[in-house]
């Protein structure tokens, strides 16, 4: 089931494969090096790509010999990732805040990756779900709570989110196009994408960003315990300790 429309689907629709063009998808490789070695992946593990995109992440891990389950709410996305998977990645459509309810995948992965925006920065208000206080639910801690719940006791999750520091501080030196709302911390881009044959298309974006303190309490809050926080930018995945000038965290957390 796919709870609803999101906004990112008729970017995605128009993007289709050209989406691979993107310079931040190059690093595809170092990236699952370094999961491999964060996650300590053993051969065979089982693992669930949240946001998966075209499938980049989940074919190279496929290919280096894991089980891979690759979600997105995009059909476009979802129908290349199968058109030249290899053997071991499967991929379904499957809106993300839609896992904490999807039993079938409760505790059936030894890792959980969600990465570059997938699913979890996409989700930058509230989905329209009341709590039983009366209040909003977020969507981005209803996704990480699915994520939460489909891990195996011991799993591992591995999480980017884009740094809020980054942006303030790029925005202050004026380096930075977008605009950011101080109040919900969540960036607003108007920029132009093109279609695999070229044809462009004017489109607005919308990404939540986060500090280190706010990934360490959505993990407690869910059940996880933190193994490191690290600054990162796409295709240079590290243990490096958060800066201002780091444009992604990345999350790196035990199911207990």
């Amino acid at each position: 089931m796919v709870s609803s429309h999101h906004w990112f689907e008729p970017i995605a629709d128009h993007l289709g494969s050209a989406y691979l063009r993107y310079s931040f998808t190059k690093g595809t490789a170092q990236e699952c090096d370094y999961l491999e070695r964060a996650l300590s992946l053993t051969p065979g593990a089982s693992i669930l790509d949240v946001g998966c995109g075209p499938g980049r992440h989940a074919h190279e891990l496929a290919r280096r010999g894991y089980t891979v389950l690759g979600i997105d709410i995009s059909e476009t996305f979802v129908n290349l990732a199968r058109s030249d998977a290899p053997a071991g990645a499967t991929f379904e459509r499957l809106d993300a805040r839609d896992l904490a309810v999807t039993t079938r995948l409760h505790a059936r992965f030894d890792a959980v990756i969600c990465l570059c925006q997938g699913a979890f920065g996409l989700m930058t208000a509230s989905d329209g779900s009341i709590d039983a206080a009366g209040q909003p639910v977020d969507a981005n801690s209803t996704i990480f709570a699915g994520m939460a719940s489909a891990l195996r006791s011991g799993g591992m999750l591995a999480l980017s989110a884009f740094s809020s520091h980054f942006v303030v501080n790029a925005s202050a030196l004026g380096n930075y196009d977008a605009t950011f709302d101080v109040a919900s911390g969540v960036t607003h881009e108007r920029t132009e994408v093109r279609s695999p044959a070229g044809v462009a298309e004017e489109v607005d974006l919308w990404t939540a960003c986060y500090t280190p303190r706010e990934l360490r309490l959505l993990a407690a809050m869910h059940g996880l315990q933190v193994v490191s926080v690290s600054g990162v930018e796409p295709g240079a995945y590290g243990s490096d300790e958060p800066a201002l000038t780091h444009p992604e965290f990345l999350l790196v957390a035990r199911q207990m």
